[in-house]
């Protein structure tokens, strides 16, 4: 029974990742992050609260440890000062399932009175939301069903919220041409960064 249940739960989240839409849009985000942070300097600011907030530290991370300059801005903290950290030559990128959460619909407003030209990369699991609405390039997860019981807790959005992050992270190595020597600079301790100094 245990089993059973188990390998249901895991087909419903490879089927999510299944349907994640590819639609040839994250090849915008691609092209804006390279135009903006390789070209011009900037770097790419994830931001999302709670459960989408931590897929977006992992973003940030895994991102600025290939190549690409990123940092996470938490959205609360963004209206106490912090959104000082974002630049004219920067990419927002915008975190809400929803799309409709409060403080990052608040967060766009703020930061395009700061730098009204800069440009949006939403990720959302809804097309009727705000975020949908602002963002200069969305990426739609699909809108899968939360594999919780309650269809509440955040499981199943955030599992193809990380694969799209993930898709976004390998392209941009590959545009970027990132090597394994450049990898170890930014990697110096630990076992990756071993394995990366290994001839």
């Amino acid at each position: 029974m245990v089993q059973s249940r188990i390998q249901e739960i895991i087909e419903r989240e490879v089927e999510a990742i299944r349907n994640i839409p590819i639609d040839g849009v994250i090849e915008d985000a691609i092209d804006i992050i390279y135009r903006q942070v390789h070209e011009k300097g900037g770097k790419v600011v994830v931001s999302g609260m709670g459960k989408a907030g931590q897929i977006g530290v992992n973003i940030a991370t895994t991102l600025s440890s290939t190549g690409t300059p990123a940092i996470f801005l938490h959205p609360a903290e963004s209206q106490h000062g912090d959104l000082g950290m974002v630049q004219p030559n920067d990419v927002m990128f915008l975190i809400s399932n929803s799309g409709k959460t409060r403080e990052i619909i608040e967060m766009e407003y703020l930061v395009k009175q700061l730098h009204p030209g800069i440009e949006i990369i939403g990720l959302t699991g809804s097309l009727d939301g705000d975020l949908a609405k602002f963002s200069d390039v969305l990426l739609y997860t699909g809108g899968p069903k939360e594999v919780c019981p309650l269809g509440l807790a955040p499981t199943t959005s955030t599992t193809v919220m990380t694969v799209v992050g993930d898709v976004l992270v390998v392209l941009l190595e590959e545009r970027i041409g990132f090597t394994k020597e450049q990898y170890a600079k930014r990697h110096h301790s630990g076992y990756l960064g071993d394995l990366a100094r290994k001839k």
